[in-house]
Parts: C-alpha cells; sequence; structure tokens
C-alpha cells in the first residue's frame, strides 16, 4: 500500500501511509484508537476507496469496488465481533453464500471433507465440521474464522484484535494457528493493543498515529518503551501512575469465604489501596469477585461490612464491580451515554451527579456526548462509560475485572490514572488482570489465587517470575 490517504465528510483519517506485508511474515499494525489502523485494513479489504494512493498485490495494482473483489485477490479480514451464525454448522459457516452444488442442491459432503481437510491442515482437533457453531468457545469460534479465510484461498489475512475477546490458555490456540499460518506462507497483518503479542509473533510493526505513518521497524531493533513512545508520545516509565503511600480505614474483610468454587479466603482491602488479583485461567479470581459482589455469593465465612446474598445488596452497601465483559454484562449498547452512566444509580435510586456532562468530563470520555449510543464508541471510551455508571453512586469498594481489555495504550494510561485518582479520593479498589505488567504497575500489595484459594501475598512490585510461580505452585507460600 502506498500513499493511503482518506477522508470522511471532509475529515482526514489517513495521510499518505505506506503498508508492505510479504509472504510467510506476521506485520504488526499498533497505534492508538483513532489512530487510522482500521480504516487502512478496510480500504486492504475493498469496504472504502482510498481517495488517493494505491494497492499492489503480488506487484500488480489492484482496485476493489467491493469486499468480494478483495475476497477473490486473496484479501481476508477477520474482524473482532465475528460474523457466524450461531444455528448452522461450523461447514455451513465456512461455506456460506458460496456453498458448493450438486445436481441443483447443496452438497453437504462436499462442504465437511473440505471443512474436514482445513481442520487437519491447521492441525484443530477439538471439535469437528458438523458441530454448530453455538457449541463453541470464543477461541474455537476464531478459527472458524481462519477456516472461511482459507477456504477462499486466502493470501493475506488481516487480523482485528484477536485476543480481545480470549481467555489466556486460548491465546496460546491462536498463537498455534499463526505459526501454521505463516509456515503456509500466508501473509498476516496483525492488529493488537498488547504489546507482548506484537513481540512474540511479529517480524515487523508499523506504527500509526492521528492517521499518519509514523515508522516502520524490526521488532528486534526496538523495545517495549520505544513503541509505547512512538504510539502515544510519552515513555513507558511514566505508562502507570505513582503508588499511594497512605491507606485508611479497613472497607471491605473476609475471613474464611467459601462457595462451590472459593474455599478460605481471608483478605482485606483498605480505603486509598489497590489490591491486585492475579491468578491462572480457572483459579477463581472472576468468582472471587462475583463472591464478593453477591452475584455468587459466598456460603460460608463472615464479610465485612456484610455478606451479600444478591448485587442488590452489595450495591447498597457500596460495593460495585466493573465487569470483565463490558459489553454483554456492563453496558446497554443500543442506549445513550447518559442512560448507561445513570443506570446504578436509577436502580438502587440513590445519590448521583446531576451535571451529565461534568461527570463524562471527570472520566475523561472523549468527546463528552451523553447522546451518543455507546456502541459506537471505542473500547476504550466505552470502559469510562462503565467506570462513570459506578462513580454516581460513589462505592466504598470497586472491582475491577480486566480493567483495560481490549483498550488502546493512551486508553490505558487514563483509565489506570482515574483508578489511581479513585484510590487516593478514598476509595478501595480490587483489580483483577491477566496482564502481568499491568498487575505489577498498578497494585499496592497482590494476592495470587490458585484453585479457588489465595495461594500467597505478595508486597508491591514483585517480579513476574515471583507471581507466575506462585499461580502455577510451584513454591510454597
Amino acid at each position: 500500500m502506498r500513499g493511503i490517504a482518506k477522508s470522511f465528510l471532509g475529515v482526514r483519517v489517513l495521510s499518505g501511509v505506506n503498508l508492505e506485508v510479504a509472504a510467510g511474515e506476521v506485520h504488526a499494525v499498533v497505534g492508538e484508537n483513532g489512530a487510522g489502523k482500521s480504516t487502512l485494513m478496510k480500504i486492504l479489504a475493498g469496504v472504502h476507496s482510498p481517495d488517493e494512493g494505491s494497492v499492489e498485490i503480488d506487484g500488480v495494482s489492484v482496485s476493489f469496488a467491493h469486499p468480494v473483489e478483495a475476497q477473490r485477490a486473496g484479501v481476508a479480514i477477520i474482524y473482532q465481533e465475528f460474523n457466524l451464525l450461531p444455528e448452522r454448522s461450523v461447514a455451513e459457516n465456512v461455506f456460506l453464500g458460496r456453498e458448493p452444488v450438486r445436481r441443483g442442491l447443496v452438497d453437504r459432503t462436499a462442504m465437511e471433507t473440505d471443512t474436514t481437510r482445513l481442520l487437519k491442515e491447521l492441525g484443530e482437533t477439538s471439535f469437528v465440521s458438523h458441530d454448530l457453531v453455538r457449541h463453541l468457545s470464543i477461541a474455537q469460534q476464531q478459527v472458524v474464522e481462519i477456516l472461511k479465510a482459507l477456504s477462499q484461498d486466502a493470501r493475506i489475512i488481516v487480523m482485528d484484535e484477536p485476543t480481545a475477546a480470549l481467555a489466556e490458555h486460548e491465546v496460546e490456540l491462536l498463537y498455534r494457528l499463526v505459526a501454521r499460518l505463516r509456515e503456509r506462507g500466508i501473509a498476516v497483518l496483525y492488529i493488537s493493543h498488547r504489546l507482548r503479542e506484537v513481540f512474540d509473533l511479529a517480524e515487523r510493526v508499523t506504527v500509526l498515529k492521528d492517521g499518519a505513518l509514523v515508522r516502520t521497524a524490526d521488532t528486534a531493533d526496538i523495545t517495549s518503551d520505544e513503541l509505547v513512545r512512538l504510539m502515544v508520545g510519552r515513555d513507558l516509565g511514566t505508562y502507570f501512575p505513582p503508588r499511594g503511600t497512605e491507606t485508611g480505614e479497613v472497607r471491605l474483610s473476609v475471613r474464611g469465604g467459601g462457595n462451590a468454587v472459593l474455599d478460605g479466603i481471608d483478605l482485606q482491602v483498605s480505603e486509598g489501596e489497590i489490591l491486585g488479583v492475579a491468578g491462572l485461567q480457572g483459579s477463581g479470581r472472576t468468582e472471587l469477585a462475583k463472591a464478593i459482589f453477591g452475584a455468587e455469593p459466598f456460603t460460608r465465612g463472615t464479610m465485612s461490612p456484610l455478606r451479600p446474598r444478591s448485587v442488590r445488596q452489595a450495591v447498597a452497601a457500596g460495593i460495585g464491580l466493573v465487569n470483565e465483559d463490558r459489553k454483554a454484562e456492563g453496558l446497554a449498547l443500543r442506549q445513550s451515554v447518559r442512560d448507561n452512566a445513570l443506570l446504578v444509580s436509577r436502580s438502587v435510586r440513590r445519590g448521583g451527579r446531576t451535571d451529565i456532562r461534568e461527570l463524562l468530563e471527570s472520566v475523561r470520555l472523549q468527546p463528552p456526548r451523553p447522546e451518543q449510543e455507546v456502541r459506537y464508541l471505542s473500547g476504550g471510551n466505552q470502559q469510562k462509560v462503565v467506570l462513570a455508571k459506578w462513580i454516581t453512586v460513589a462505592p466504598k469498594v470497586l472491582i475491577f475485572d480486566e480493567p483495560t481489555r481490549g483498550v488502546d495504550v493512551g486508553a490505558k494510561a487514563a483509565i489506570h490514572d482515574l483508578m489511581r485518582g479513585l484510590a487516593k479520593d478514598g476509595m478501595a479498589i480490587m483489580m483483577i488482570s491477566s496482564e502481568l505488567p499491568e498487575l505489577i504497575g498498578m497494585s499496592d500489595r497482590i494476592i495470587v489465587m490458585r484453585d479457588g484459594r489465595i495461594a500467597g501475598v505478595l508486597p508491591a512490585g514483585p517480579s513476574e517470575e515471583t507471581v507466575m510461580h506462585l499461580a502455577a505452585g510451584e513454591v510454597t507460600p
């Protein structure tokens, strides 16, 4: 892609961008939300036409008026939101709109045979071609999207935030699939906010900022610090705000807490403190949050200020939860920013700010438009609306489950600043995160979960190795 420029309604979103990817190469494309990554990829995929510039595939100039034309030329894009029909089989989804026909009827045998062949080529054995998509995990659904691309003989595959909705153990599957694509000589353009994935998978990385190309570099020749500085204009050393120095009275205390998943939970969180919660997938981290929040209550043990039997009781006692899946559990996507920000205060009929614009400015929503539908916001701005929803009722304890999943590095820094600001104002915060740098950089203390129990408590600033050893049970706490 050479000199790509694009404007919408007179607003320049891309300006003279160059990008290239070779056969068998994984090339990462990074930048904050609004940097132009998605628009550039949609031009490649035939969704948009460039105002200026050219696109070449194998040295041949191409111009796509429709995504189907891009598919025929070997370009496939796997969006963050999958385009699958849950009530149809894997094979039916793979060949949707391109079903093989025999004697005037859809040849299901041919579809399933070809899908089975592609599954074997990818080394995927956890599901079969006739399984219904609704029975598959998110990671398996992503495999189906890759199968669709391979069935179209794709030579260039764009992956847009492929791990945003994946659990930690599912990311390993994606890594294996990307390696298989590389072995097949397929060019992969990999869009991700997770820098570790960029360095693990990509040979080269292109940085976009404000619609312009900042730099393309070999990942072996650039550090995480330099990459962040290129994206957001600040050093990684200032990425996390300073830790708090003072804590006040205990806001939350659990002694001997347990239920069907958890056992022997002893913890406390004080005002002004951020308590990190680490652990591998299935260790009980999210279950701990839900127990404290009354969604899956403790059935034994004590908890102060009270042991809630329901979410309503927890909210009334001053406990809030920023859910891991903001779209499914934290927001009403088709409602306005205003309505979402007031969801909790209206349900409990308590307190809250009356100046909605002031509230949105306090969480740094950009731009602060109260009437905009939440579904049209970036992931980072959606998370800020969830935070605003809880600020309206001023909880004493606020639990964050994966607070920066799927948001860009600039929005991450803003959310971290907001969290530390709430702690300084006296709130007690628990933070669950799968990203160890975030957990270590933000937490005043860290509890490590394993098999539904607390495996150990660590002071501020432990090494990643220490956390992982505890989480995996390799040392005695």
